[in-house]
């Protein structure tokens, strides 16, 4: 294998450059679109090779304390050691750590705000793959969303996952009947519309590290690819 494959995909001043929040014990970066925090089961680039870049003194790399979908967008946390991945940890699984959501949507949701709760349960697909699928076997799901804004055939979310499931937003959307823009699995979109980078943000982020400390609260400006459809619907 080339050394290429296995080279950073983004330098150490560009991945710092990505840096939105820095304390002891975390480090909240703004994930690329397109990239994979980690390596699947065939290698190639990811985030996580970046990590050295993000040590700033301390001996080991920072690493993931969730995960975000390849072609998402937008807060991602990391633990800096053990000990701040262990009480992150806990937090994500006790649901205490706050996470909203940008999305441009084809059509619209049934109501300017409302709640999906479909449980999500994985199967494999005739090619080998994998996809979610409501399924009343399926584990707990649940969603809240808000209408921020519409035009041209498109609407604006903003999504607050209380569960964790993989590819829950964009499930939940397509349950909604207004699948993501961009969106290659669920939904009914238009091959043309399919092909546009997946407009999926997570935007916030709010972290009660601290007991005697007001909640950190993180935010993600998003990426080029949505600002047209976000403009489109009103954001200025």
């Amino acid at each position: 294998m080339s050394r290429a494959r296995f080279a950073p995909p983004l330098s150490e001043t560009e991945i710092q450059a990505r840096l939105l929040y820095r304390d002891g014990l975390i480090l909240v970066i703004d994930k690329p679109a397109g990239l994979p925090v980690h390596a699947g089961p065939g290698g190639g680039p990811n985030l996580e090779q970046c990590f050295d870049g993000l040590r700033f003194g301390l001996r080991e790399p920072p690493a993931l304390a969730h995960r975000l979908d390849r072609d998402t967008s937008g807060c991602l946390v990391l633990g800096r050691h053990r000990k701040a991945l262990s009480k992150l940890g806990k937090l994500f699984q006790a649901g205490l750590i706050d996470k909203t959501y940008w999305a441009v949507v084809v059509g619209s949701p049934p109501a300017g705000e409302g709640r999906v709760e479909a449980p999500l349960l994985k199967t494999t697909r005739r090619d080998g793959g994998w996809r979610m699928v409501v399924d009343p076997k399926g584990q707990p799901a649940a969603t809240q969303y808000r209408v921020l804004g519409a035009g041209d055939g498109l609407a604006w979310l903003e999504l607050k996952p209380e569960t964790g499931r993989t590819h829950q937003v964009r499930v939940h959307c397509a349950e909604l009947g207004c699948a993501i823009l961009g969106e290659p699995m669920y939904g009914t979109l238009t091959a043309e519309q399919r092909k546009a980078p997946l407009h999926l943000h997570a935007r916030t982020v709010v972290i009660p590290l601290s007991k005697n400390k007001p909640p950190i609260a993180v935010t993600a400006e998003p990426p080029a690819h949505m600002r047209a459809a976000l403009q489109a619907c009103g954001r200025r």
